[in-house]
């Protein structure tokens, strides 16, 4: 199985991770299953995908107890990314990043886990009151205390909105060179598929030139690349899909021409159009670990097989001529 290192601390991960996310947050809750959950981490291991992204939040804290049931028994196959500095209320989110709280909130976690170090801890967000480097000298103090091996940077959702001649993470950018001069930073976790190519302008090349990861998250496009969704489906009120503009039912019949084109460099190769999605994502830089998230054991043993699929010019030309994605956040 081929590995990939993250930072300047040369940790190793397979080449295609797992974001659990999906498991307890976010989507689908009529099939979130705990027993199912669990199995879907198993096989994800046994496929020989070791990297496990959660957070605190998700749940909350219920998809770092799941982890931990893996972890108590398979910790060594395991490279474990969790996430502090966000709270999550009734009817609202809000950030912390002051150094008690992140110091507390790694013991939380590291409890939940089950395990006596996090190979990866990630800042979920800033905490807008709060200087960044204060939460990060923090976040490198747990590193010092031997409970934490590298920190990581979390962007999804904290992109800047595209003004002229603004980069979409000019800010995010900004903030990684001043928590740089703190302490290094291994990994940034931002969106990077087939439809949200963003990440590339710059930030992709700002990990690179640096040694820095680049985790991919949603690299299948929230399950809209896996081609396994139908324009006009619905989802239920808690799912976010439900409430993005890229999945109305318009949007959705209007970007079917680009899980089309997937789907015709996967028949070239006997594949499916998730695993070219993965695929191109893990050409965009040994750097680079795309993380999908799952519910179904089913759909980990697929990603894990992306890893094999090499894309050939012809591919990667058919990929970049798809229409660009419609409806956006941004």
């Amino acid at each position: 199985m081929e590995r990939r290192t993250i930072g300047a601390a040369a940790l190793e991960v397979g080449a295609i991770g797992l974001g659990c996310m999906p498991m307890h947050w976010a989507y689908t809750a009529s099939q979130q299953s705990g027993e199912g959950a669990l199995r879907t981490v198993h096989a994800a291991l046994d496929a020989g995908t070791t990297l496990l992204d959660t957070a605190d939040m998700y749940g909350p804290f219920t998809n770092e107890l799941l982890v931990g049931r893996v972890l108590r028994e398979r910790r060594k196959e395991a490279f474990v990314s969790t996430k502090c500095g966000l709270l999550v209320g009734d009817q609202h989110i809000v950030a912390n990043g002051r150094p008690g709280y992140v110091k507390r909130a790694c013991d939380a976690s590291l409890r939940r886990l089950q395990t006596d170090v996090i190979d990866v801890y990630q800042l979920h967000r800033p905490d807008p009151e709060v200087p960044v480097e204060e939460t990060w000298g923090a976040m490198a103090d747990l590193v010092s205390a031997g409970k934490v091996r590298a920190l990581g940077w979390c962007a999804i959702g904290a992109r800047t909105r595209r003004r002229s001649r603004a980069g979409l993470y000019d800010a995010t950018i900004r903030q990684l060179e001043r928590i740089q001069q703190v302490f290094p930073v291994s990994c940034v976790q931002a969106e990077l598929s087939v439809w949200s190519r963003e990440a590339l302008d710059s930030l992709v090349p700002w990990c690179a030139s640096r040694g820095v990861g680049l985790l991919a998250a949603m690299p299948l496009g929230n399950g809209f690349l896996s081609g396994t969704l139908t324009p006009g489906q619905g989802f239920e009120p808690e799912d976010i899909r439900a409430r993005h503009p890229r999945f109305t039912a318009e949007m959705m019949a209007a970007n079917q021409p680009i899980v089309a084109g997937l789907r015709r460099v996967a028949g070239r190769h006997g594949a499916t159009a998730a695993q070219v999605a993965l695929a191109w994502v893990l050409a965009q830089g040994r750097h680079v670990v795309p993380v999908p998230g799952t519910k179904k054991a089913g759909w980990v043993v697929q990603n894990a097989a992306a890893a094999q699929l090499r894309l050939t010019p012809e591919d990667f030309a058919e990929i970049a001529a798809l229409p660009k994605a419609m409806g956006s956040w941004d």
